[in-house]
């Protein structure tokens, strides 16, 4: 038995005991996976900290301590505030369409005086805290099958709408499949779950032709014949895959990668930083990032199955769900075997804004390890 189940209830809220209940070694995994970020950043900018790996750094350490301060907030606390969130995250986006601030060709950015953000990145923590309370006074015949889930097919619904409309298919296509992860782990009825498989499946050829943007439709396209084009749409794909194959098994070496130091791979900080670590470090450069990444989350998950709340569990779960989306779709994309849709691998890839949702998702799964013992109430009225 642990020493904070021999804890006496009202010791448990003492800060030094909450901050000795965050897991230490989950810690170390995602800051070690930042600092590989920065030492990919470091050597694409040609052994320089600027432009990229001092702010990466820099950033990361803020939101660590954002992390470890969230992780101190009860339990209660985020199941309270899960509704709000979800519904400010939903006036967000809905501001974003009549305000929005428009960047090559996209409006996804608020702006509020120096400052910009893009409010899909909230909508990714909202929906999994909005999902976890609906479900955590559910019943399980609700959750397995009843009418009342046409409420979470709205939730999910409704910001995927408003999301691929800026468009950004890459984030609305997060939130899709991190609500659908949640409804999932909540107890959804396997004859549901393969009925959703099949229509989906069905529906992909009419979404492509008559749903998505053109430019969308061509990164389709591409994806299915990246040679039809190689200097123009096919040209990103490419490069990544020459990039990963020229790694070979230990790679070129540090600082040594061609496709990434000549400027030939493109956004080779950002989305395409998996492809330059492998050209650099090769597959077992690779193989151990993902172990690492794999590593955070079994932890994470492990987290969840400790909760005593049934929101805990769903939350943590969700928060997780959203990171393993992020690395399973980078990764994908990066060696050809997904379209190119504008999703960083996770901490690697430089970017504030995605690096601030995934460490307010993380002090999420930390503050229900920390309070993993405490019970949440019903979830009957808005608090």
């Amino acid at each position: 038995m642990s020493a904070s189940a021999l804890t006496r209830p009202g010791e448990r809220d003492r800060p030094t005991v909450k901050i000795a209940q965050i897991d230490w070694t989950f810690c170390f995994f995602v800051t070690l996976i930042a600092c590989f970020g920065a030492l990919m950043m470091f050597s694409v900018a040609g052994s320089s900290w600027t432009p990229w790996a001092a702010n990466h750094l820099v950033r990361y350490t803020l939101f660590f301590g954002v992390m470890v301060v969230l992780a101190l907030v009860d339990i209660r606390v985020w199941f309270a505030l899960s509704y709000p969130v979800y519904a400010v995250a939903l006036l967000l986006l809905v501001a974003v369409e009549a305000v929005g601030d428009v960047r090559m060709g996209a409006q996804r950015w608020l702006s509020i005086g120096p400052f910009s953000f893009q409010p899909s990145e909230v909508m990714k923590v909202g929906i999994v805290m909005a999902l976890a309370r609906f479900y955590h006074g559910a019943s399980a015949q609700t959750a397995r099958l009843s009418w009342r889930l046409l409420i979470p097919g709205l939730m999910i619904a409704v910001p995927f709408a408003l999301v691929a409309h800026q468009p950004d298919l890459g984030t609305a296509m997060l939130i899709l499949f991190t609500g659908l992860a949640v409804v999932f782990l909540a107890g959804l009825s396997w004859k549901i779950i393969i009925a959703g498989v099949a229509g989906f499946l069905v529906s992909i050829p009419p979404i492509v032709m008559f749903v998505l943007h053109p430019y969308q439709r061509q990164r389709v396209m591409t994806f299915l014949d990246p040679e039809s084009d190689p200097s123009g749409s096919g040209y990103h794909i490419l490069q990544s895959m020459i990039a990963l194959g020229s790694g070979g098994l230990l790679g070129k070496g540090y600082g040594l990668g061609s496709q990434s130091q000549l400027d030939y791979l493109p956004e080779k900080h950002t989305d395409f930083i998996f492809a330059t670590l492998a050209e650099e470090f090769g597959f077992v450069g690779c193989a151990f990032l993902l172990t690492l990444y794999a590593a955070v989350i079994f932890m994470a998950l492990r987290t969840a199955s400790l909760s005593h709340s049934h929101y805990g569990r769903l939350a943590a779960a969700g928060v997780t769900a959203t990171f393993a989306c992020y690395v399973l779709i980078n990764g994908a994309m990066v060696m050809g075997l997904a379209p190119v849709v504008g999703v960083p691998m996770p901490l690697l890839s430089y970017g504030g804004t995605v690096a601030m949702t995934v460490m307010i998702g993380f002090g999420l799964v930390q503050s229900v390890r920390v309070h993993r013992y405490s019970e949440v109430g019903s979830s009957k009225g808005l608090f």
